[in-house]
């Protein structure tokens, strides 16, 4: 048994130091760049990791892998029962716990994620306008998530941070008011660029707003000071450039996945809801996790299995260039 976890590292020397762990695949959204209109196929129950199983993964991570920090993802991982319980089990393993989520439920649950141990959540909301939100999301809810965020703030959640996808002809004129918003509430902002990870397969190079012109338009509006990314504990960079509003506390965060990948110096493994490993984002193949578990694997083979996974990770995800393959699965059912 280890005493001292030995670093999960591949043979590029990246060192991984952070899990995101999708909870589930479903979703009370229906967002258009993500799903169809009646959704997809939600896996069945007796296929998604049970909290025990995920529990145990954790365990194996941080223990033995030197995991450091564990995201909490979906689907929309709110939707899972009984998930104060669940954090507070993984938060006495002792990883820095946050949960990415689409914010409806967040005024009901933040008090009681934060007592458990949660530390930190970003909220994904495109836009500040009803008639645009129910456009994009196909459900009147944006109220709720108005809510959520005041309630994670109030709750000691923080940085409460707010996650946009701006996309031509969809929402990029509201690239200065989603600032504005954060600013006002003391939530930081954060713009993505647009992924080819919807389920339909629909999406547009064209159409994504690329990190330049993201900060051209900001640029024009405010002096954007650079700030020095603070280095994570495997000792790659975290995945946003991040810009201080010149006389302001303000903070804007631009993760330019696509045109400026950090590939190189990425930190990330993922489980899937149904215990699937995967080294990247994009990958097109998994380890199956779920079934050593179930087949009686000791940690010592668990362990093993992992590290082959990490093992086999490529050197970037390749988008733009003749040898990119899109992942089978869309972003609902790898876990964000």
């Amino acid at each position: 048994m280890h005493t001292v976890p030995v670093p999960l590292t591949d043979r590029f020397g990246r060192v991984h130091t952070d899990l995101r762990v999708s909870l589930t695949d479903r979703c009370n959204l229906r967002c258009t760049y993500c799903m169809p209109a009646e959704g997809l196929n939600w896996l069945p129950r007796a296929e998604v990791l049970t909290d025990d199983e995920i529990v145990r993964l954790v365990r194996i991570a941080v223990r033995r892998l030197g995991i450091t920090s564990v995201r909490l993802t979906g689907g929309e991982p709110l939707l899972r029962r009984g998930l104060p319980e669940l954090v507070g089990r993984l938060a006495a393993l002792g990883p820095e716990l946050s949960l990415t989520t689409n914010g409806i439920g967040l005024a009901r649950t933040a008090v009681a994620l934060r007592e458990a141990g949660l530390r930190r959540v970003n909220v994904s909301l495109d836009t500040l306008r009803r008639d645009r939100y129910q456009e994009l999301t196909r459900r009147d809810r944006i109220d709720d998530v108005f809510a959520g965020l005041a309630a994670a703030r109030a709750a000691g959640l923080e940085p409460v941070k707010v996650n946009a996808v701006p996309v031509r002809g969809v929402n990029e004129d509201e690239v200065v008011d989603l600032v504005e918003f954060c600013a006002a509430h003391g939530y930081r902002m954060r713009f993505i660029e647009s992924m080819p990870l919807d389920a339909q397969g629909a999406w547009d190079r064209s159409a994504m707003i690329t990190a330049d012109e993201l900060l051209a338009v900001l640029g024009a509006r405010w002096e954007l000071v650079p700030l020095e990314p603070a280095p994570a504990p495997g000792g790659g960079r975290p995945p946003a450039e991040e810009f201080r509003i010149a006389g302001t506390s303000t903070v804007i965060g631009v993760i330019a996945s696509v045109t400026r990948p950090f590939c190189g110096t990425c930190d990330r493994v993922r489980l899937t809801a149904d215990g699937q490993l995967r080294n990247c984002l994009f990958a097109t193949e998994e380890s199956d996790l779920r079934a050593l578990l179930r087949s009686g694997a000791d940690d010592d083979a668990i362990e093993t299995a992992w590290r082959r996974t990490i093992d086999r990770k490529g050197p970037g995800h390749e988008i733009g260039s003749a040898g990119f393959t899109r992942p089978e699965r869309p972003m609902s059912a790898i876990g964000g």
